[in-house]
């Protein structure tokens, strides 16, 4: 049986490779990547390295020959719903005998302007007919590094969220469920909603203050406000708008689903929020 995932060079994927390459013999392994050349290390370690560029369908037709089982780590830019259906075509005419997505919580409902895109390639990949798992990922919580390590040095931590709820949980255990998502034998369900426990910014505050030791005050502000912060904080004028939007709907609630499918998808408990704040500290 042979495994791949795409963009296994990116944060995410290079996290599910070395969980992979703990679980199967490297000749089992191989990724899809745009740029081989930053996947030597790969290769060096004897996984199969591809060039697949979701942007370049027939480099996509090429990469998932002989490929049974798939991981589409979702793209990060442009049109995500054209890319990924051009990765989903070139998986069924590979003969690609499964795959798994990572999506995002609750997605075919989810009022999130990130959900739209996981929703359409969750329907293509329905419409494709071939087995797959959703792995629905909430919120990574080195998404709030910058925040978490300014309001250790002094800052506010600053807040548009209200009081919406966030399954934080950390990178690495998402990376390790997409790992075990795909050398599962079989699965007894098709979604996977992987949330850690809910918390607000609030909560998040109090526990790195509880880990530096030190008092941490949450400013709370709404959200133009926050986007005018973003702006005079070297935030892309282009890109604050989709910030704002995606900011407003964890405030209402878009981030709050509660499930334990996380740890029945690891075999394990998460690992605790304090740890991963404590190696951001560190580094």
């Amino acid at each position: 049986m042979t495994l791949l995932v795409t963009g296994a060079t990116g944060q995410l994927g290079s996290l599910v490779v070395k969980h992979l390459l703990a679980k199967v013999p490297a000749e089992q392994l191989a990724v899809s990547v745009r740029d081989p050349q930053k996947a030597v290390h790969l290769k060096e370690a004897g996984v199969d390295v591809r060039k697949g560029d979701f942007t370049q369908p027939d480099t996509l037709q090429s990469a998932f020959q002989g490929i049974d089982r798939l991981l589409i780590i979702s793209s990060g830019d442009g049109d995500r719903v054209k890319q990924h259906i051009n990765a989903i075509q070139a998986a069924k005419a590979a003969n690609v005998s499964f795959i798994a997505y990572t999506s995002v919580v609750n997605a075919r409902e989810s009022q999130l302007n990130l959900a739209h895109d996981h929703a359409k390639t969750e329907e293509a990949i329905l419409a494709s007919g071939i087995p797959h798992v959703f792995l629905r990922n909430n919120w990574y919580v080195e998404n709030e590094k910058d925040t978490i390590l300014a309001s250790v040095n002094g800052a506010p931590f600053i807040s548009p969220i209200g009081e919406g709820k966030v399954g934080w949980a950390t990178r690495n255990d998402y990376a390790e469920a997409a790992a075990n998502a795909l050398t599962l034998p079989a699965h007894d369900q098709e979604i996977y909603e992987l949330s850690g426990p809910l918390r607000t910014h609030t909560e998040l505050a109090q526990m790195v203050s509880k880990v530096s030791g030190k008092e941490i005050k949450v400013e709370h502000m709404d959200v133009d406000t926050f986007g005018e912060f973003l702006a005079s904080n070297g935030v892309p004028k282009e890109a604050v708008p989709f910030v704002k939007a995606m900011q407003s709907g964890i405030r209402d609630g878009a981030l709050a689903v509660e499930s334990h499918d996380f740890e029945k998808l690891l075999g394990r408990s998460l690992t605790p929020i304090e740890d991963r704040i404590r190696e951001m500290m560190s580094n």
